[in-house]
């Protein structure tokens, strides 16, 4: 059921070689294919699992105080987070999206990104257990928890870490015009964060523009 690519994409990254395919594709498929099995019940586990296995994790290699603690444990499960690594492994090729969430920008949502991140640390323990979950966690969340930066940022990780850092409001993206014919299209994107300024770029799709959006309004910017 699961192409070859899609295969060790999923045993590189989350150290698991599956067992039950038709759970993993269930973890990669997003509503909108009309698929009775989709990822949502296994982004509800993950997220708990994911929860304490950053828990322990910070409560092992940390001596803050509670308050602290509890700050950076929101700041490691956000979905924000859970995007920027969900990008960094390339995950967005492999979902499996309808038509419309597709040309929508799906493959680079946010939102989208870090519930299938979830539901695969939700598949990791159906299939294997807590251990086997947590060790995935560890190791997707290795830079994240030491604060490294690693390889060159996505324009919009990058804006959105920015944000998080200055403690400002998370970038907020909204499309300005829709011009041309559905074979060439072209989108212009403005990307916003409140009190600081926005920014704005055309591209030939969605996603590119909200790319190119958060480039630029680093550039300005950050």
């Amino acid at each position: 059921m699961l192409d070859g690519e899609t295969r060790t994409f999923l045993i590189k990254h989350t150290g698991c070689e599956p067992l039950d395919e038709a759970l993993w594709q269930a973890a990669l498929t997003h509503g909108s294919t009309g698929e009775k099995r989709n990822y949502e019940r296994l982004e509800f586990l993950g997220d708990r699992v994911l929860g304490l296995s950053v828990a322990d994790w910070l409560y092992r290699n940390s001596d803050e105080a509670e308050g602290r603690l509890s700050q950076r444990l929101n700041a490691l499960v956000s979905r924000a987070t859970c995007a920027i690594i969900a990008r960094e492994i390339g995950l967005g090729p492999r979902m499996r999206l309808g038509k419309q969430a597709r040309d929508d920008g799906g493959e680079d949502s946010e939102n989208i990104l870090g519930d299938v991140m979830e539901a695969l640390i939700g598949a990791c323990f159906t299939e294997r257990g807590f251990e086997a979950a947590r060790d995935m966690v560890l190791g997707l969340w290795a830079d994240t928890f030491e604060g490294k930066t690693g390889k060159r940022k996505h324009p919009k990780s990058a804006l959105q870490e920015w944000t998080a850092g200055n403690r400002r409001r998370m970038p907020e993206y909204k499309l300005v015009e829709r011009s041309g014919p559905d074979h060439a299209a072209r989108f212009t994107v403005e990307v916003s964060v409140h009190n600081v300024g926005s920014a704005q770029a055309t591209a030939h799709s969605k996603q590119d523009a909200e790319t190119g959006a958060a480039e630029e309004f680093m550039r300005k910017f950050g």
